[in-house]
C-alpha cells in the first residue's frame, strides 16, 4: 500500500494542528515547518475542510484549526477521506479492470485481506495517539514555529 502525497500531507497538517490546539495556524507556518509548497498545502487544507476535519478562516488573523478533538479523529477515516481510491491493484476497480487473468487469479482475495488489515490497524489509532507518540519521541521540537 502506498499513500499519496496528498494523504501524507493531510496527516502532517492534522498532526501539526493537534500540537497547537489553542490557536489558529496560518498555512505559511505549516508550509515552512514541513517544506511543503503553500499552493499544494492550500489544496490539502481545502480537502480537510470539506471532510470536516478542520476549520478555516480567511484574512488577517485567520488560519486553520481542528474541528474535533484529536481523540475523535481516527487515522483510518482520514486515509479513506484523502485517498482517491483504495485500489491496490487494477482488478479492485471493476469498471476499469482489464486484467486478463482475473477469472483464475488467486491474488485478489489476499490483497483485499491485506488492505482490510491495513485499515483495521489504522482504525485502532487516533490523531491523539500520533500526537502523544510524537511528543514522547521529542518530535514536537521540529514542529515549533520559528
Amino acid at each position: 500500500m502506498h499513500l499519496t502525497l496528498h494523504t501524507d500531507y493531510s496527516l502532517r497538517v492534522l498532526l501539526y494542528l493537534a500540537h497547537f490546539p489553542d490557536r489558529r495556524v496560518n498555512t505559511r507556518e505549516i508550509s515552512d515547518a514541513f517544506g511543503i509548497s503553500k499552493n499544494h498545502l492550500v489544496r490539502v487544507i481545502q480537502n480537510l475542510a470539506e471532510h470536516n476535519y478542520v476549520s478555516t478562516t480567511m484574512g488577517r488573523g485567520g488560519g486553520v484549526s481542528l474541528l474535533a478533538s484529536p481523540d475523535k479523529i481516527r487515522l483510518s477515516d482520514v486515509v479513506k477521506a484523502c485517498e482517491p481510491n483504495m485500489n491496490m491493484v487494477e482488478c479492485f476497480d471493476r469498471e476499469s479492470n482489464t486484467c486478463p487473468i482475473v477469472p483464475v487469479c488467486g491474488l485478489k482475495a489476499p490483497l483485499r485481506a491485506a488492505l482490510d488489515s491495513f485499515l483495521a490497524t489504522l482504525d485502532q489509532y487516533t490523531l491523539a495517539d500520533a500526537v502523544q507518540t510524537a511528543t514522547h519521541n521529542r518530535f514536537a521540537k521540529f514542529l515549533l514555529p520559528g
